[in-house]
């Protein structure tokens, strides 16, 4: 287990560096100028060559690689153009409210998906089969952008039982411990800020968990599905075990090694920035910071975060794959 733990953190190293890589020419093929967004499209010649000198944009594109890679490998990911912050400082202060959201949502998609797939395999070809993976077919092809705006509309216009954009209200203060609004705000023993960061939470990651919710239930059911033709339920069927006993106690576990891997992978992507639903509901996480760093044309910021992502993916789908080992003992490293 130790030397495959070691071999898939050693296969970090040419992902990342190919990730770096493409990124880098991507960014720079695109049209546009980041000295003409910071200074304006009536600069003078002389303030964009200063600005270009300033940043490293007058060099080579080999010569810029190695220097961005050279501070990339000491934690060091540059500085924004736009905000002249340090990159770094700036993903991990929106770091903990991407991840509180993508956690959020997918405990919900992990909770409703799954059970709706085992229910939905037990039961096949019932009504309550029909209508899961109906709904299931609902929530891969909805847009996330648009059942944000309904959900905004029906329960914080209408009903207002919810915010209907931002992080916290904005009347409440507390102390930032971690990063984590709910966390902070129960070490803190600061319920008001508990419940008020828990309430801005519910409509953004019920929209974010529609997908990987949907996915899962589809993806749960065809193994279980699979699971159940085996032998080996049917010789507990046969010892005389009930049914609940034999899909909740044997089959489910035998069936959740592919759940886990679409499990890990939506994770892996709500991680890497969840820019549609942070966009819609305000939230201020890093999807919505790559969104404005793009827009104004700040190569490190953009550089910096398609690296971050990268690397959580990657550190995610690690995780799932030592998860598979626990989950079934058959699986040998």
């Amino acid at each position: 287990m130790k030397w495959y733990i070691t071999k898939r953190l050693l296969m970090l190293i040419p992902v990342l560096l190919g990730v770096s890589i493409i990124v880098f020419s991507l960014v720079r093929l695109a049209p546009g100028d980041p000295a003409i967004a910071i200074a304006g499209e009536h600069a003078s010649i002389q303030t964009l060559e200063a600005i270009r000198e300033k940043y490293g944009l007058d060099k080579p594109l080999p010569i810029q690689y190695w220097i961005w890679l050279k501070d990339a490998l000491h934690g060091d990911l540059g500085r924004s153009i736009v905000s002249s912050e340090h990159i770094t400082k700036e993903i991990m202060e929106r770091f903990p409210n991407t991840f509180e959201l993508a956690l959020f949502a997918m405990i919900l998609a992990v909770i409703i998906g799954t059970i709706a797939g085992v229910i939905s395999a037990s039961k096949q070809y019932s009504a309550l089969d029909y209508t899961t993976m109906v709904l299931a077919l609902f929530g891969v092809s909805m847009p996330v952008f648009w059942l944000g705006i309904m959900l905004m509309m029906i329960f914080g216009v209408w009903l207002r039982w919810l915010p209907i954009g931002g992080r916290i209200d904005i009347m409440i203060s507390f102390q930032r411990i971690t990063g984590f609004y709910l966390l902070d705000s129960l070490i803190t023993g600061n319920f008001a800020a508990f419940f008020s960061s828990l309430r801005y939470l519910i409509l953004p990651s019920v929209a974010l968990s529609t997908i990987p919710m949907a996915t899962i239930a589809r993806v749960t059911r065809s193994s279980m599905l699979e699971v159940l033709r085996q032998d080996f339920i049917r010789t507990e069927r046969a010892k005389g075990l009930s049914e609940r006993v034999v899909i909740y106690k044997h089959a489910v576990r035998n069936a959740m090694i592919p759940v886990i891997t679409v499990i890990g992978l939506n994770f892996g992507k709500l991680l890497s920035g969840a820019i549609l639903t942070e966009t819609v509901f305000a939230w201020p996480g890093i999807g919505r910071y790559v969104v404005s760093v793009v827009g104004l044309r700040d190569y490190p910021a953009v550089q910096g975060c398609v690296l971050f992502f990268a690397f959580m993916f990657v550190i995610v789908n690690l995780i799932t794959d030592i998860l598979y080992v626990y989950i079934d003992p058959r699986i040998k490293v």
